[in-house]
């Protein structure tokens, strides 16, 4: 089974907020000892880290389910409760995190070390004592903890890499990235060798390195979801650089001219603006005569073919991997490009790193189930509910008068809402007093 995964689907939940508590000062020598109940903790927030040791999202197939801790609950006298520890999630550079039930794009992770918080976890519900007030020196309220922020995510990886190696499967690709870098590809004279991108570091002398991406290799329709190019296409959009590998000794009794006409058209397929990035043509195998005797008639072909398309001709250097010759100037140029070339970004896409808020949306909706019967739902509503404390007749009061408050009483009697009509708010049911 290989072990590189770049999609994954996962749920994370932030930890809840412990709950405030109600409690009252009874030291033996302090007189009218009034409210002591200490606030709940924070709960823990998830929160994505890249860590550049990974290079593949493969500890997301088996564990898809990440929950941090929740806060501490209040104490009595005047004890606050600890807040939980976030869970930090490690994620390899370059992914992608999406939420997966709108798309939108939440964050896009390069950078070592960088860092977003996916799941906000629940702050702390109020103890008592933040109720006192002259008038109610001694309240009997307090809060649930706010519930942490849940979310399905769709992580994606996109391989970090300046180089990118793009060719018909076969034409040596892996073999150059095997001599020109520290990356040890699988090798053999057969379709579809690799798999998996492969990546590796080029070192040409002192402050002279690039990234490299070995990717798998492309064939016609591969666009369209033919072979293996469709899956991993997503890879070159981060390269700076296209270098198209060549067969031109036409080893497997293929055109050179026409593998590079289906792999151009395979690439603006994908995205048109893959072909405004800088590219090398390497022409592969130069050690056998065949590619003596087609690159002349590959040359021609090809200044033909950037006549006719307005671009600017190709440049072409004459390599053999398996000999490692050739190697040194196209090394050299590659770096330069690297270096020099104005990165063609593919799409323009806003990343947010704003989190959902839950005041924004709609406060309440109301649904008439049957006569006498009715339902309310609501981000908002359902959260004031969850922070309520049901056990202490002062917090029901409360949180009746925010509902009154926030409308809803006159929103039933406008729909009809009659007395004694049952109301259903999560799992919790009460009669309407009109």
């Amino acid at each position: 089974m290989s072990t590189f995964l770049d999609r994954a689907r996962i749920t994370v939940k932030a930890g809840k907020g412990g709950d405030g508590m109600v409690a009252f000062r009874r030291e033996k020598y302090v007189p009218d000892g009034g409210p002591a109940g200490g606030d709940g903790g924070r709960g823990g927030s998830i929160i994505f880290r890249v860590d550049e040791g990974l290079r593949t999202l493969m500890d997301f197939r088996y564990n898809r389910h990440f929950k941090a801790k929740n806060g501490e609950n209040g104490m009595s006298k005047s004890k606050y409760g600890a807040a939980a520890d976030d869970l930090v999630v490690h994620v390899p550079p370059g992914t992608i995190v999406r939420n997966a039930q709108t798309n939108a794009l939440i964050a896009d992770l390069v950078e070592q070390g960088q860092e977003i918080i996916v799941a906000k976890g629940g702050r702390g519900g109020r103890g008592n004592i933040k109720f006192a007030t002259h008038k109610n020196p001694a309240p009997s309220i307090a809060e649930n903890g706010e519930p942490g922020e849940e979310f399905d995510l769709q992580l994606e990886l996109k391989v970090l890499a300046d180089a990118g190696l793009v060719g018909y499967p076969s034409v040596g690709k892996s073999t150059l990235l095997s001599v020109i870098s520290n990356a040890k590809p699988k090798i053999a004279d057969y379709q579809f060798t690799t798999l998996t991108p492969n990546l590796g570091v080029v070192s040409i002398g002192y402050d002279k390195e690039f990234v490299v991406a070995d990717m798998p290799g492309l064939i016609e329709g591969a666009s369209q979801g033919v072979g293996l190019g469709i899956h991993f296409l997503r890879h070159i959009e981060r390269t700076k650089v296209l270098l198209h590998v060549i067969d031109m000794a036409a080893t497997h009794e293929r055109d050179p001219f026409q593998d590079f006409l289906d792999i151009m058209h395979e690439l603006e397929a994908y995205n048109e603006k893959l072909l405004r990035r800088p590219m090398l043509i390497v022409a592969n195998k130069m050690d056998e005569q065949a590619a003596q005797d087609n690159l002349p008639i590959f040359k021609e072909k090809l200044a033909a073919y950037c006549q006719e398309q307005e671009r600017e001709p190709y440049e072409i250097f004459e390599i053999s991997a398996w000999q490692t010759k050739g190697l040194q100037p196209l090394l050299l140029r590659t770096h330069d490009l690297v270096e020099h070339a104005e990165f063609v970004p593919l799409e323009e896409e806003v990343v947010t790193q704003v989190h959902y808020g839950l005041e924004e949306e709609v406060p309440f909706e109301i649904h008439a189930i049957e006569p006498g019967y009715w339902q309310i739902t609501g981000a908002k509503i359902e959260k004031l509910y969850a922070m309520t404390n049901m056990a202490h007749d002062e917090s029901i009061a409360r949180f009746a008068r925010q509902m009154r408050s926030m409308g809803i009483d006159d929103a039933l009697r406008e729909l009809g809402a009659q007395a004694g009509d049952l109301v259903e708010l999560s799992d919790y049911q009460f009669e309407f007093m009109d």
